[in-house]
């Protein structure tokens, strides 16, 4: 299971660069710039590569379009977590073949954890040959390269190769808005829990070093952004795999010390991993939001075992309890699988008391969806669907008795918010977060946008809270 982490050196970056500034050189011959679509679905890790394709593609001289029509290049990045987004994806790139019918000369590429599964690399290869290029997380990093080639000897390419993952700095960037930025931190996962594909596609843990972190967030601090998030599978295992000793409370604390009027942010972690020392590093860091998303997917010990999480329903609580004692207003989330393979009703009422005990503010609740090659997908799941979505409604009900209950308890508060874009409601045209990442409709001018704000809450329901500035 072990892999050495491939570090792509400068020399490697340089040259990619120096395929962009290639490319970039045909397209300023033509009559007017060449426009790119990338198209991103699922995790925000997804959304940080997306921000990098987007780099390279400006650097290339495209600029962006939301068109496939309009667009010389489209880019689509993939999610493989679940059947549904796979289906939906395959569906959407079938589309395509008569946009590329109307465009010959479009070029059409395919890339995220998707494409690093072999039998949809296959399948992409075999019926979809509208699609020119295929490459997954590992070979990213020279996407110039491989669209070069393809502008100059037309044909297909495809990088799917089953590799260690890499660590690529120096690769421009092209980020969505200028309030958020994602920032990852570390790439892959090692924890192999027993119905995830991402440690098959996206490789073993490795970390960036602090330095180039630090730097990272120096920069945007400086140009302003206001909500930083760290990004890893599993944030919590950072820096087990560098040279000098950090760990992730660590480099929390260090992020904190930045100079600058921003929020800290930081996901995806692992119950295994969350320690008292993180607990301590948020109550103590100022910068750092009151707000934790702390997957538990099962409340049953046997079902949690099936499903590899190596953390019991009680070490869990143990951890909530511990950090609520140090601060008492965190805003927790978490993510539940319904209807695992083998769990009985008896045992997802299991799941039930967790949500009664804890009170989440928000969870992310999915049925259990079977991704070939992993053991789950393996796994005897005699629970009829009809059972699943009782338990399914069951738990999302329960959940937003809980949502509409934390948020009426907010109105009447004035909570200081960030203001981060506009809506499309009259009443309410702008939208806010609150320090544990609540949204929040704001009636106010859009010059607001991009900075913190006194909100006075007006309103809530179980999905949103209603203000107005203070």
């Amino acid at each position: 299971m072990e892999r050495a982490t491939t570090l792509i050196s400068p020399q490697e970056i340089q040259a990619q660069l120096d395929h962009c500034q290639a490319v970039a050189q045909r397209n300023a011959q033509l009559p007017q710039p060449p426009l790119a679509f990338v198209d991103t679905y699922g995790c925000q890790q997804n959304e940080a590569d997306s921000e990098r394709i987007r780099g390279y593609l400006a650097r290339m001289g495209y600029g962006f379009t939301q068109d496939e029509e309009q667009a010389q290049v489209i880019v689509i990045n993939t999610c493989a977590i679940r059947e549904h987004a796979e289906q939906r994806v395959l569906g959407n790139v079938g589309a395509l073949v008569h946009v590329k019918r109307r465009h010959p000369e479009q070029i059409i590429c395919l890339c995220g954890c998707m494409a690093q599964e072999p039998r949809v690399a296959e399948k992409i290869r075999q019926s979809y040959r509208h699609v020119d290029l295929v490459f997954g997380p590992h070979a990213l990093w020279k996407f110039p390269e491989m669209l070069h080639t393809l502008l100059l000897h037309r044909g297909r390419i495809f990088q799917t190769a089953d590799e260690a993952g890499s660590i690529a700095e120096g690769i421009p960037v092209v980020r969505q808005d200028k309030v958020k930025a994602w920032v990852s931190i570390m790439y892959g996962c090692n924890n192999f829990c027993s119905y995830c594909i991402v440690p098959y596609v996206r490789g073993r843990e490795r970390s960036r070093k602090p330095e180039d972190i630090l730097s990272e967030v120096r920069q945007l601090a400086a140009e302003g952004y206001k909500d930083i998030t760290l990004l890893g599978q599993n944030v919590n295992s950072y820096g087990k795999d560098l040279d000098s000793p950090c760990d992730f409370a660590d480099l929390l604390e260090q992020v904190n010390a930045i100079p600058g009027d921003f929020l800290i942010r930081f996901m995806t972690s692992h119950p295994k991993d969350a320690t008292q020392k993180l607990f301590e590093t948020m109550a103590r860091c100022e910068k750092v939001a009151p707000v934790l998303h702390l997957p538990f997917q099962a409340g049953n010990d046997r079902v949690l075992a099936a499903m590899n999480r190596r953390h019991t329903r009680e070490q869990y609580l143990e951890k909530i309890r511990a950090l609520k004692a140090l601060i008492p207003d965190v805003v927790l989330t978490s993510d539940v699988i319904v209807g695992f393979p083998g769990e009985t009703t008896a045992e997802f009422e299991d799941t039930l008391k967790v949500l009664e005990e804890v009170r989440f503010d928000a969870l992310f609740t999915f049925i259990f969806s079977p991704r070939p090659g992993t053991p789950a997908a393996r796994m005897d799941d005699p629970m009829p669907r009809e059972e699943k979505l009782a338990n399914f409604n069951r738990l999302t009900a329960l959940q937003d008795q809980i949502s509409e209950e934390k948020h009426r308890a907010y109105i009447g508060k004035t909570v200081r918010c960030l203001i981060d874009g506009t809506g499309g409601d009259p009443d309410y045209p702008l939208t806010a977060r609150t320090p544990g990442n609540r949204l929040v409709r704001v009636a106010g001018p859009d010059s607001a946008v991009g900075s913190f704000a006194q909100v006075k809450i007006t309103g809530a329901n179980k999905w949103s809270l209603f203000g107005e500035l203070a």
